[in-house]
């Protein structure tokens, strides 16, 4: 014969939780509000304990009290509260969850609906919730009309019979209600409970109910098996039951309600193992209870089912289990015991991060998810940043999360890398070639390549697209607003429209300037004149000085004849010495105007850059001449004559050749006005001056 356990047999989360209690606080002046739980054995252990059993806290005016898990009304919660009575409250969470969704939807005009035993304890206290006004239905389901109802939120009594409220919200779903809101508030271990014993009853010849008579959900798992099963038999404790009935029966199931100790239940199993003598009952006994096999990484669903200064207290859903959750371990910035105080009953993700014992943590689910969220850009080709951790034979290795990064020496870089040492500890952005996630192994391999390469695409492209943007809009003798960026020694770089071009030293001053920083100053703007625009070589000259007058252009306006104007000798030759009255503006002083008395070469009187006063004689602006005079400014001594030139001879070949000497000219005293030598055409006096009397 073969026998088979429940998994789901023993004490729900909630009802642990409330014997535990109940066996922890006890003695005088300790009272429970009602049976702890629908079982005979328990409760009589608890009395033992000294513990004082009431039906009402009217007969309670201090002391403390345990709240079982079937839950209470909020008004009896706020009269024990103005009493001064010790509450501990051992509601089962999945009944507290069920209280809010009613005091929510009650507190925004919806009308309530509960479906379950309208005596049961935990629907009496769920309607204490919402003022006692809502309805409870159960059988009468079809004799409920809601058409003068807006709005109607349904729930359950949570060891309510599934089957039965999926029959009530197929009936709802067809009525024409406004806005109907339904929560399947069944708790999971009933549905588990139900849905086992509907499989094991179908498929066993017999079926064996373990659970307190007055327990709604032994009730429900009964009225299953019964539906399903000829032979089903309903017990409280494991005495009641005649083993050797059991023995022509190939196979019998084993069901249990969650206010059944897990004990009785397995006690049941043992001595029907026993009674038939099966070999392998004690390897059956433990699969059978074998509780949930965990692995390091597994995400589950836990239920909160209490909160304290440590963190909190969840139990893992298809578990019997109630595991601390460490407030380090907890998806928030600062932990706070009544914020989740009020959340006992909600079910949180968690991810099992240790084994032996079963260790929790709510954060390394963020963490993964982020990381997953992470990956899957990745995946699809986003860039991303790591630090270079190691090197090896092949290339980089570095580190992202829970995953092995690698980076191939031919993927570093465009060209060639020789020392791979030097990236160590330097940060790589990448694009991933492959992500691999096999169980245990995660790896991606990244290039840094491909991004410097398409940037170097992109560049290339840009700076093509702007080049000929350029060129297409500029022309030579163009007049353009150019930036100047910086100095060479043969002139200066200016920015025209993000473009680089060069204005040539020579043409930036009139005045042959030496360095581009005597005419300009770099980060301003100025105007140049575009005098070559090569597209093929990508070479612009610009002109400054072609946008600026000459100096002669405007000395007509700064100078005149008769004027005395101060200047430098630059330059000495035999018929007189240049004089520099301005950048860019010389004077000519002829031999014969520079001293009254006769010079035979101007070296004799002036040097280079001696500072002169001279006065104009003639100035003619087109052909940028100017005729100056020294000896103007000064007067003529008196009796000077000018010395006769000695007769030369000039040899040509070997003939001999004599000049007859000039006629002597008297000197001329007491002239004021300038004359010049016609020497060489270089300008001379008029004829006038040459037949002025004495």
């Amino acid at each position: 014969m073969k026998v088979v356990l429940a998994k789901s047999s023993g004490f729900c989360m909630g009802v642990k939780r409330a014997v535990d209690t109940a066996k922890s606080v006890y003695g005088k002046g300790v009272y429970i509000l009602g049976e702890i739980i629908h079982n005979e054995t328990v409760v009589d252990d608890i009395k033992k304990l000294g513990t004082t059993v009431i039906n009402s806290i009217d007969e309670i005016d201090s002391g403390t009290l345990i709240i079982r898990s079937h839950g209470v009304g909020k008004a009896v919660l706020d009269k024990l509260e103005e009493k001064g009575v010790n509450v501990i409250n051992c509601t089962c969470p999945f009944v507290i969850k069920t209280q809010k969704i009613i005091e929510d939807y009650y507190s925004k005009g919806f009308k309530i609906v509960i479906t379950g035993e309208k005596n049961h304890p935990e629907v009496i206290g769920l309607n204490g919730w919402c003022d006692n006004q809502a309805i409870i239905i159960d059988e009468n389901y079809q004799e409920i009309d809601f058409q003068n109802d807006e709005k109607v939120c349904i729930v359950s009594q949570t060891t309510y019979s599934v089957e039965k409220f999926e029959k009530i919200l197929e009936f709802f779903s067809k009525k024409t209600l406004k806005t109907l809101e339904i929560f399947k508030t069944i708790c999971y271990t009933t549905r588990e409970r139900q849905e086992e014993a509907e499989i094991l009853s179908k498929t066993c010849d017999a079926m064996v109910v373990v659970g307190g008579k007055n327990s709604s959900n032994t009730k429900k798992l009964m009225s299953i098996c019964q539906g399903n099963c000829k032979n089903v038999y309903f017990i409280t404790s494991p005495d009641e039951l005649d083993y050797k009935k059991f023995i022509n029966f190939n196979s019998v199931g084993i069901v249990a309600g969650a206010s059944t100790p897990n004990e009785q239940s397995m006690e049941v199993f043992l001595n029907m193992s026993t009674e038939v003598k099966s070999s392998n009952a004690m390897e059956e006994a433990l699969n059978a209870i074998d509780e949930q096999k965990f692995r390091r990484g597994q995400r589950i669903t836990a239920t909160i089912s209490a909160a304290n200064d440590d963190g909190l207290q969840v139990y893992l859903v298809n578990t019997k289990k109630e595991i601390a959750l460490p407030k380090d371990e907890i998806d928030c910035d600062n932990y706070d015991k009544a914020v989740y105080a009020a959340k006992v009953g909600e079910e949180i993700e968690v991810m099992i991060v240790g084994l032996n014992p079963v260790t929790l943590s709510e954060k390394a689910i963020k963490a993964q998810k982020e990381e997953e969220e992470i990956v899957a850009k990745i995946k699809d080709g986003e860039v991303f940043t790591v630090t270079v951790t190691g090197s090896n034979k092949g290339g980089l290795v570095a580190k992202l999360g829970s995953y092995d990064v690698f980076v191939p020496s031919s993927q570093i870089r465009i060209g060639f890398v020789k020392d791979l040492e030097k990236y160590v500890g330097k940060q790589l952005r990448l694009k991933a070639e492959k992500v691999e996630s096999n169980g245990r192994r995660k790896q991606i391999v990244g290039s840094q390549r491909v991004i410097l390469e398409a940037e170097k695409a992109e560049r290339d492209a840009a700076r093509e697209a702007k080049e000929e943007a350029f060129f297409s809009s500029i022309n030579a003798g163009d007049v353009v607003t150019g930036k100047v960026v910086r100095f060479a020694a043969f002139g200066a770089f200016v920015e025209v429209n993000e473009f680089d071009c060069l204005a040539p030293l020579s043409d930036l001053s009139w005045t042959n300037a030496k360095t581009p920083a005597e005419v300009l100053e770099i980060g301003k703007e100025y105007e140049f004149k575009v005098l070559k625009c090569e597209r093929e070589t990508k070479r612009v000259s610009l002109g400054y000085k072609q946008l600026q007058p000459k100096p002669w252009q405007l000395a007509a306006d700064k100078y005149a004849i008769g004027e005395t104007v101060k200047g430098k000798v630059v330059r000495i030759v035999s018929f007189g010495a240049f004089v520099e009255i301005e950048k860019g503006i010389d004077g000519l002083v002829h031999v014969s105007q520079i001293s009254h008395e006769w010079l035979e070469n101007p070296t004799s009187v002036l040097k280079e850059g001696e500072e002169v006063e001279a006065k104009i004689l003639d100035m003619d602006v087109e052909k940028e001449r100017m005729t100056l005079s020294i000896k103007a400014l000064t007067p003529a001594p008196e009796g000077v004559q000018k010395p006769r030139r000695e007769k030369k001879e000039e040899v040509e070949g070997e003939e001999k050749v004599e000049r007859k000497p000039r006629r002597e000219r008297k000197p001329e005293v007491n002239d004021d006005e300038p004359r010049e030598w016609n020497e060489g055409g270089l300008g001379g006096v008029s004829l006038g001056d040459l037949l002025k009397k004495d």
